[in-house]
Parts: structure tokens; C-alpha cells; sequence
């Protein structure tokens, strides 16, 4: 592999491992430095290995520059380093205080950084959306680009949100530690938050150019299985959003054809589906059966299993109607309702269906005339076609549009 090729796989892979643990040793604080630092070790990378090759060992050679780098940057500042000494140690800063703070790069540091940077970075105090930019950004090293690209947005607005969310941060004085076991609950549910989020902003993407952005369900994915590696984070509701992640996730390779199209649910073909991840799903869905709390992701999790038995069968749209009218009571959303809709029309009727539907009133959501179009196509084919119209204007993507624009052809021919 070529330095061109490497150094973008590895920057992916180990910008976020070494901006995690210079944060966590400088403090929340220093959050600019701790990117500065994990930043400039990449260019490093890029001038010397242009001239020199590739070293035998591409990764231990990052984490030593790294190393060094913030060692030097301990050194040029002396106020920065006593305050840095004084933080970790607690005690009063000796002549050697810079030699003594340990850069620690092991395997274990690494994880405990991000797992701890990650209840850092979902503190209440910040917008979700600052949660999810943060999260791409130090925990996922995304750069600044792919995050403007992920929320259809620009480089400056982005810059601006990260910038205010680690003033904030700072303000707070919001410490990078693992809370205790009484502060756990509260504190991950809101970390639970951000991860959904995280996980839907790839599977509903709106980009111009993309119907799903796998590597940010990947990263979703992956901080959900830091939260499962940590015992007292281990817990049912955990799991249940990892589970629901594994069902959607194994249909990924059947959501898009090759020319980029989104392939819907009944067209995709099943025999793509990933069989292991829906293993997988269905072993976290089981560990998450125990206790007495239920939360939206065991019901979420519950319609995405029902989801990967493709045959059409009474029980199982029934079933899909039950779950979400037990989501509803549990967190009313209208997006929920209008998927509730759709399991009313295939578990009982589409009038009955369109009944409900038509009381939802979402007439500024695209989504919401397509069902309608859906449903009353061969009922009343002309309020089918205009529902169908409506959703185009509505339509934000190009994705969309395609779909909707296919629906108006097939309802006329």
C-alpha cells in the first residue's frame, strides 16, 4: 500500500486513538492541543514517509512522534506543563514534572480514554447536535469536511459548533472520567442518544451523493461496543441498541444498488442480507431481555428482527403493529406513527391504514405523502398520483426523488 493510501486508512483509524488519551491526560481543557498534537503527528507522517518509505511498524512509528511531539509541547510551555503535572499528580510540581506525565498508548489506556471521552463529550450541557460533531470529530477522527458533508452543512458552521461545544466544555469543567455507579443511568442515557443518532444519520442520509453512510453506522457501532467491553456499562439497554444496530446494519448490503439507488425494503433481495449480524443481533436482543426496564431500543431492536423474516405472513406484520403501538406509548415520535401506519396497512388494511394516516397531518414531510400515495394506489389512483407529487417537492435528496419519481411512473403505466 502506498503512503497516499495508508496514511488517509490510518489517520481514520489512530487520529482518534491519540487526540482520546493526549485529552484525557492534558484535560478537557486542553482539547485543541490534544488534536493539534494528533494532527501534526499525520503531516509528520506524510513528510517523512514521502521521502523515506513506509516504516516497518506504521502505527508504533505514529504513537512514538505523537509521543514526542506532546512531550516537546510540555517543554516549550512551562505554565502548560506545571498545570498539566498539577492535574495529574496533585501535588507540587518538581523540576522533572514533564519527564514524569506518561504519554500511554497501550491497548487498555486507549480504550479507557474513549470510552471516558465519550461520557465526556454527551454531557447534558451540550447541544445533541455539538454531542454528535464532537463524537465524529475526537472520537471517531473524522475531519472537518466529512462532518460538514454529514450534516449537510459547511466547513465554517461546523468549525463554529465545535468550537462553542468545547467552550462549554471547558466552562463546565466537565472531567474525563468514567462517572460512578449512581451517576451511570443518567449519564447514559444521554450517551445512548448521541450513539442513535450517530447510527441514523448514516442509515437516513441525506447527502446528495449517498442513501446510506455506512462508516458513520460503522463508528456508531463501534462506541456501542466500548460501552459493551465495560462491565458496569454491560447493561440490557446497551445491548438492545447494539442489537438494533446488528438488524439494520445486515441489510445494508441490499439497501443500495450499484448505480447508488436505494433499493426499498420489499425489492431488496434476501439473500444478501448478512446472516451472521442478524446471529449477532439476535444474541445482544436475548442479553437484553433481562430486567424489568423497557426501553425504545428493545422495541426497536423487536420491529428490526421482524424485519429480517422477508415472507409476508399475518404474524408477523401483526406483531410489527403491536411493537409500535407499545413504542408509541413509550416515546411518541411522528415518524413512529407513520411507520405504525404502514404495519396497520399490511397487518389489517390500507383503509383502515389510510384512516390513521390522514389524522397524522405531517404535510411538510415527504415521507408522509409517499405512505399516502402507497395506499391509495389502485384504491384512488388520482389522490395517489397527487400524494406522489407532493412527496417529490417535498423530497430533500436525489435518492428520494428517483424512488418517488419511479412510484408516478409505475402508477401510470
Amino acid at each position: 500500500m502506498r503512503h497516499q493510501e495508508l496514511i488517509p486508512h490510518l489517520f481514520r483509524s489512530e487520529f482518534r486513538k491519540i487526540a482520546a488519551v493526549l485529552c484525557k491526560t492534558f484535560g478537557i481543557e486542553h482539547i485543541e492541543v490534544a488534536e493539534d498534537i494528533a494532527g501534526e503527528t499525520f503531516l509528520s507522517a506524510l513528510e517523512t514517509w514521502t521521502y523515506k518509505g513506509i516504516p516497518e511498524n506504521p502505527t508504533a512509528w505514529l504513537y512514538t512522534v505523537a509521543k514526542n511531539k506532546a512531550r516537546n509541547y510540555l517543554q516549550r510551555d512551562k505554565v502548560f506543563a506545571e498545570k498539566v503535572a498539577a492535574q495529574l499528580k496533585n501535588s507540587p510540581v518538581e523540576t522533572n514534572a514533564v519527564e514524569e506525565i506518561a504519554i500511554d498508548l497501550s491497548n487498555q489506556n486507549i480504550q479507557d480514554s474513549q470510552l471516558q471521552m465519550l461520557f465526556a463529550i454527551c454531557h447534558p450541557s451540550i447541544s445533541t447536535e455539538s454531542q454528535i460533531a464532537l463524537a465524529l470529530r475526537i472520537l471517531c477522527g473524522f475531519g472537518i469536511p466529512e462532518i460538514a458533508n454529514a450534516f449537510l452543512s459547511n466547513k465554517e458552521t461546523i468549525n463554529k459548533r465545535l468550537l462553542r461545544a468545547k467552550e462549554k466544555l471547558r466552562a463546565e469543567k466537565i472531567e474525563i472520567s468514567f462517572p460512578n455507579e449512581r451517576e451511570i443511568d443518567q449519564r447514559l442515557e444521554t450517551v445512548l442518544t448521541t450513539l442513535y443518532l450517530l447510527f441514523n444519520e448514516g442509515y437516513y442520509s441525506e447527502t446528495e451523493d449517498k442513501v446510506l453512510r455506512e462508516d458513520l453506522c460503522t463508528e456508531a457501532m463501534r462506541l456501542t461496543e466500548l460501552l459493551m467491553d465495560n462491565e458496569p456499562t454491560n447493561v440490557p439497554i446497551v445491548n438492545a441498541l447494539y442489537a438494533l444496530m446488528c438488524f439494520h446494519a445486515s441489510r445494508f448490503p441490499a439497501r443500495k444498488a450499484e448505480d447508488g439507488k436505494m433499493i426499498l425494503y420489499r425489492d431488496q433481495d434476501e439473500s444478501l442480507w448478512d446472516q451472521e449480524l442478524i446471529s449477532k443481533g439476535a444474541f445482544h436482543l436475548k442479553k437484553a431481555s433481562v430486567g424489568n426496564k423497557l426501553s425504545k431500543y428493545h422495541i426497536e431492536a423487536n420491529i428490526a428482527f421482524w424485519h429480517t423474516v422477508k415472507t409476508d405472513t399475518k404474524e408477523k406484520w401483526e406483531n410489527i403493529l403491536q411493537l409500535h403501538n407499545i413504542l408509541l406509548q413509550i416515546e411518541y415520535s411522528p415518524i413512529a406513527a407513520l411507520n405504525r401506519t404502514y404495519a396497520l396497512a399490511m397487518a389489517n388494511s390500507k383503509q383502515e391504514a389510510i384512516q390513521e394516516a390522514e389524522k397524522l397531518q405531517l404535510n411538510d414531510n415527504p415521507y408522509y405523502f409517499t405512505l399516502l400515495g402507497e395506499l391509495y394506489t389502485d384504491i384512488d389512483n388520482e389522490k395517489a398520483a397527487s400524494s406522489f407529487q407532493t412527496a417529490f417537492e417535498l423530497a430533500k435528496t436525489r435518492a428520494d426523488k428517483q424512488v418517488i419519481q419511479e412510484k408516478i411512473e409505475k402508477l401510470f403505466n
